[in-house]
Protein backbone atom coordinates (compact mmCIF):
# COMPACT_ATOMS: atom_id res chain seq x y z
CA UNK A 1 0.00 0.00 0.00
CA UNK A 2 1.27 3.62 -0.76
CA UNK A 3 1.88 5.94 1.82
CA UNK A 4 -0.42 8.04 0.25
CA UNK A 5 -2.92 6.06 0.29
CA UNK A 6 -2.89 5.00 4.27
CA UNK A 7 -5.09 7.09 6.64
CA UNK A 8 -4.40 6.58 10.31
CA UNK A 9 -7.20 8.52 12.43
CA UNK A 10 -8.84 9.30 15.89
CA UNK A 11 -12.50 8.96 15.88
CA UNK A 12 -14.67 9.95 19.04
CA UNK A 13 -18.25 8.49 18.46
CA UNK A 14 -20.58 10.45 20.73
CA UNK A 15 -24.95 9.53 21.91
CA UNK A 16 -25.30 6.20 23.54
CA UNK A 17 -22.86 4.41 22.47
CA UNK A 18 -21.85 2.15 25.99
CA UNK A 19 -23.26 -0.52 27.17
CA UNK A 20 -24.40 -1.66 23.80
CA UNK A 21 -21.75 -3.61 22.53
CA UNK A 22 -20.15 -0.97 20.48
CA UNK A 23 -16.32 -1.34 21.44
CA UNK A 24 -17.02 -5.06 20.10
CA UNK A 25 -19.07 -4.37 17.23
CA UNK A 26 -16.30 -1.61 16.09
CA UNK A 27 -13.55 -4.71 16.55
CA UNK A 28 -15.31 -6.72 14.56
CA UNK A 29 -15.73 -4.60 11.96
CA UNK A 30 -12.45 -3.03 11.79
CA UNK A 31 -10.76 -6.82 11.69
CA UNK A 32 -13.29 -7.76 9.02
CA UNK A 33 -12.04 -4.57 6.69
CA UNK A 34 -8.64 -5.47 7.41
CA UNK A 35 -7.69 -2.02 9.95
CA UNK A 36 -5.20 -1.54 12.72
CA UNK A 37 -6.10 0.08 15.48
CA UNK A 38 -8.44 -0.19 18.98
CA UNK A 39 -10.63 0.92 20.42
CA UNK A 40 -11.72 1.52 23.78
CA UNK A 41 -14.70 3.59 26.43
CA UNK A 42 -14.19 6.88 27.75
CA UNK A 43 -15.05 8.43 31.20
CA UNK A 44 -17.21 10.89 29.43
CA UNK A 45 -19.50 8.19 28.00
CA UNK A 46 -17.62 8.35 24.56
CA UNK A 47 -16.12 5.38 22.81
CA UNK A 48 -12.73 6.59 21.43
CA UNK A 49 -11.35 4.20 18.48
CA UNK A 50 -7.97 4.68 16.42
CA UNK A 51 -8.42 3.33 12.58
CA UNK A 52 -5.46 2.89 10.68
CA UNK A 53 -5.44 1.39 6.81
CA UNK A 54 -5.92 2.45 3.41
CA UNK A 55 -7.98 5.95 2.64
CA UNK A 56 -11.25 4.76 1.55
CA UNK A 57 -11.64 2.05 4.01
CA UNK A 58 -10.65 3.81 7.05
CA UNK A 59 -13.03 6.59 5.69
CA UNK A 60 -15.69 3.93 5.41
CA UNK A 61 -15.37 2.15 8.72
CA UNK A 62 -15.60 6.37 10.02
CA UNK A 63 -19.27 6.27 7.80
CA UNK A 64 -20.27 3.17 9.59
CA UNK A 65 -19.82 4.79 13.13
CA UNK A 66 -22.60 6.57 12.61
CA UNK A 67 -24.93 3.16 12.40
CA UNK A 68 -23.41 1.38 14.95
CA UNK A 69 -24.70 -1.97 16.67
CA UNK A 70 -28.47 -1.94 16.84
CA UNK A 71 -28.97 -0.90 20.34
CA UNK A 72 -26.87 2.26 20.04
CA UNK A 73 -27.90 5.53 19.01
CA UNK A 74 -25.29 8.07 17.33
CA UNK A 75 -25.03 11.82 18.26
CA UNK A 76 -21.88 12.92 16.70
CA UNK A 77 -18.42 10.76 15.38
CA UNK A 78 -15.47 13.36 15.63
CA UNK A 79 -12.21 12.58 13.20
CA UNK A 80 -8.80 13.61 13.87
CA UNK A 81 -6.50 12.79 11.43
CA UNK A 82 -2.81 11.30 13.14
CA UNK A 83 0.43 10.38 12.17
CA UNK A 84 0.89 7.15 11.58
CA UNK A 85 4.29 7.14 13.11
CA UNK A 86 4.68 3.07 14.47
CA UNK A 87 2.37 0.36 12.73
CA UNK A 88 -0.26 -0.44 14.55
CA UNK A 89 -0.93 -4.67 14.58
CA UNK A 90 -4.19 -5.89 14.54
CA UNK A 91 -7.48 -4.38 16.43
CA UNK A 92 -7.73 -4.55 20.02
CA UNK A 93 -10.03 -3.33 22.50
CA UNK A 94 -8.00 -1.40 25.16
CA UNK A 95 -9.07 -0.72 28.86
CA UNK A 96 -11.60 2.37 29.71
CA UNK A 97 -9.71 5.72 30.20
Amino acid sequence: MDEGDRLRARVVIEGKVQGVWFRAWTQEQAAARGLSGWVRNRRDGAVEAVFDGPAAVVEAMIRTCWDGPPAARVQAVRVEPMPADEPLEGFTILPSA
